[in-house]
This record gives structure tokens, sequence and C-alpha cells, in this order.
């Protein structure tokens, strides 16, 4: 992490007050929670409409901060304590991590994408860790204030450093970009995430693209080769190089001979390995999450072994893709962390075409921020589940009823559930369970579906 005097601190960024009393004091790691405050941090405070975390400086420092920053139009500043007096603290934060950024040695991999940015993010983890010294974004530190609390918690030893570049609207993913500036950039797929601030396809693609603005020229762009919105889009940007993966043999990389169960897949992949590969988390839109990787690891020079092994030993974070035991014997899929269109389809058809006897139940939750065409894709994702490979369909939201009004073209009554109390739903799907169910549970963040996760699942499981 970030080891630096308060004397160099004032030099990685524009502070305004005079530092000499205090510039031998020597910074370790920064925080912007006073409740997760280490040692030697530097305590970040920022205003907001309804909260200024100045009034909790004093806080910051007797839980262990040794300097603060304070944002100059915040009144009456301490004088007791090493205080660094910046125009804005979110600007004079960002600043920090750019210039830290700067000095370090570590190859940067920036990866966004409407979905698979965090699961492609796992897998280049576990793969790189085979022959480097990794360093991955956490949890959803992927934006404004997240990423540079990323960038700031880098050891400086550290080799390769794997960042999640997550946005909402334009211009967010040019400014992630332009602090962490990538030398490898990964485009993962363009989905309808954020199509409610975006508009379209189109302008998602867009967005995504600002990842260049931070790659230097000859930096490598890797990206979806199906995708026709950015086939054209890429092809102007003659300054950087480019790979592309996807399902067919025009792609740089591309599967062959797959093969799917509960817990992985097996395919084999040309130019890589001479056997098949096996990737430990399931769903085959994972394996192009996994080639997109391995077209990094190629350029990085990585043995077939370490690609071999990383892939076989990858590990998500929770609440994606992730394999519970449920009540009764049931098996329950928990990808509640978010959602989308192209994210559902790809766990539905998963689930669907897994090789298993247990009958298949969906819960399916309200997809979040799809903009004025939302009633039209909840209906489409019902219309598409396969009523010969799913047993029941549940759904829980204001938007789930459209998802049941899509399946009821292929389903009978008694095997469609629509609810909008999660205790109803979750003694719904009691209700019908015998033991021998794969019952995968899918919505946006904001559903919360993880507490119906928790209700079926084995208790000391979760704790």
């Amino acid at each position: 992490m970030l080891k630096r005097t308060v004397k160099q601190l004032a030099s990685m960024m524009n502070v305004k007050n005079d530092v000499s009393g205090f510039e031998g004091i020597q910074v370790k790691g920064v925080s912007i929670d006073t409740r997760n405050i280490s040692q030697g941090n530097l305590f970040v405070p920022f205003k907001g409409e309804h909260t200024d975390g100045h009034k909790y400086v004093e806080t910051a420092i007797e839980n262990g901060a040794v300097a603060v920053l304070w944002q100059e139009d915040a009144p009456n500043p301490p004088t007791h304590i090493p205080v660094l007096i910046v125009e804005n603290t979110l600007i004079a934060l960002q600043e920090l991590a750019r210039s830290y950024r700067n000095e370090l040695t570590a190859k940067i991999i920036g990866i966004t994408g409407s979905n698979g940015k965090t699961t492609t993010k796992d897998i280049a983890a576990s793969i790189f860790s085979e022959a480097y010294k990794v360093h991955k974004t956490e949890g959803n530190f992927n934006n404004h204030i997240g990423l540079p609390l990323t960038i700031l918690a880098m050891d400086e030893s550290t080799e390769i450093a794997i960042l999640e570049m997550g946005m909402s609207g334009k211009g967010e993913i040019s400014l992630l970009t332009k602090l962490a500036r990538p030398d490898i950039a990964i485009i993962t797929n363009i989905g309808e995430a954020h199509m409610q601030d975006l508009g379209s396809r189109d302008a998602i693609a867009n967005a995504k693209l600002e990842i260049v603005a931070g790659l230097p020229k000859g930096g490598l762009l890797i990206y979806p080769g199906n995708e026709p919105l950015l086939i054209k889009k890429v092809s102007n940007l003659k300054q950087f190089r480019t790979c592309t993966f996807g399902e067919t043999c025009e792609n740089d990389l591309y599967p062959e001979n797959i093969e799917l169960n509960e817990l992985g897949s097996r395919f084999f992949v040309r130019d890589i390995a001479e056997e098949p590969l096996y990737l430990s988390i399931p769903g085959k839109h994972n394996i192009f999450n996994s080639l997109a990787v391995m077209l990094v690891a190629k350029e990085l020079s990585l043995e077939e072994n370490e690609i071999r092994n990383g892939l076989n030993a990858v590990k998500l974070s929770n609440m994606r893709m992730e394999w519970l035991d449920g009540i009764n014997g049931t098996r329950i899929l928990n990808d509640a962390y978010n959602s989308s269109p192209t994210a559902t389809r790809a766990v539905i058809s998963m689930v669907e075409n897994l090789d298993s006897k247990r009958e298949k139940i969906l819960v399916l939750g309200d997809m979040l921020e799809l903009g004025e065409h939302e009633i039209a894709y909840h209906e489409q994702i019902g219309e598409e589940i396969n009523s010969e490979k799913v047993k029941y369909v549940f759904t829980y939201g204001d938007l789930g009823k459209y998802i049941i009004a899509g399946a009821r073209k292929h389903f009978s009554e008694e095997r469609i559930f629509h609810f909008t109390d999660k205790e109803q739903l979750v003694n719904g799907i009691k209700e019908i369970i015998n033991g021998n169910e794969i019952i995968l549970i899918k919505a946006s963040r904001g559903m919360k579906l993880e507490e119906t996760v928790e209700a079926l699942t084995v208790i000391d499981q979760i704790q």
C-alpha cells in the first residue's frame, strides 16, 4: 500500500497549506471510513448532500490515522492535528492515486463491460497469481472512489494489477482509465445494463470503449469479436493493438468441444493448450470471460501449465455463481449480486443445459436501470425460458410480473408464480420443493434476493 511522508504526499497532489511542521510523518495507507482505520492511515473525508465527513476527523485520529485531508470550503480546520488542505477531497484522492500509479512498475490490466467484469477479474487473478505477485479490485471498489482506493492499496512490489472499471453514465470509464493508465484493456461484452442512463446499446458500447482513453499508444485492447457494435468502432482505433475472443473461428481465441456441468466446464482452445482445459466455475458465458484472460496470458508469456492451474483454481466473489446446499437436499445457485437481460439469459441457459437429473426452478427478481423498454426486456426473458427444461418459475418485484407474462406463453399456471413479498415467495418455494431441485436465484442487487438465498440455505453454511 501507499507508504509516503506527508511531505511526499504534498508533492503528489495540490495541497494549499504549509505542511513543514509535520512533513516527516510517515503515512501508511488511505481510508475514507473511520470504522476501518488502520494505524498510520491518511483519512479522507467527503462532503455530501446530507453528511460531512469532516465531522469525523477527530475520530479518525483517535482510531489510528496520522494525517487527514481537509476540503478548503469546510470551516474551522483543526490546528492540533496534521491537516492537508485541498480544494476538493475527492479530486485530491484521485490525484494522489494517479501520482502513485505513475510511480509503480506493475503491469495494469483494466477490465470493463456490461457483465462479467468481476468474474473476469477473479479468473485473471487466479491465473496470473501462478506466476506473478497480483493485486486486484476487491468487492465493488470499481468507481470514482473505489478505483483510487484500490490503486493506493497496492504494494509497490506488485507485478500485475487487475482493475475493474464500472460505470453508470457517459464519461465515467474515461475518468477511471486515465487514473489507472492500463497497459492492457478488456471489454467483456456489451449488454443492456445502464440502458436507463445511456439510452441504447450503441451508447453503452461507446461508454465502454472509453477505456482506451487511458491506454498508451501500442497498448492492447481485448474485446468480443462477435459483437457488431464494437467491430467497426475498434477498426478505427489504429493506434492500439487488438485481439478478439468469441464463439467462432474468426476470433483470435475461441472454444471447441465444450462440456458443461454443475461445477465447471471443459473445453479446448487452439494456441493455448494441446489438451482440454478445465474451468472450475460453471456457465458457457464464463468460458468467454476466461478466453479474454487467456489473451492477456499470451501477451504476458505465461506457460500452459500456469494457465491450466489458474483456471482450475478460480474462486468467485460472493453471490456470483455461488453453489450452496439448500434446505431439504436442494442445490442453490446464488447469482443475486446483479442482473441484466444478457446476464440473466446466460445463467438461465446454463441451468437449463446442466446435465443433472434434478428439476430446475428459477427465482428471478427485477432487472433494474433498463430504461423505457424495461417491461419488454422482462417479458422477453419469460418468453425465452424453456418449459421442457425448467419445472417452475418464481418471480419477485414490480417488474417480475412481466417475466411471468412472457413465461405464460409456454408454462401452465400451476408452474409460474409471482410475489411482491419475500416471505410469501420463500413459503411458496418451500411448498413445492421435494429436495431434488436446483434453484437459481437471480436479480439486480437492489432487490436484495440474498435474503431469499439465506432463507432457503442450510444455516451453518452462510454464517
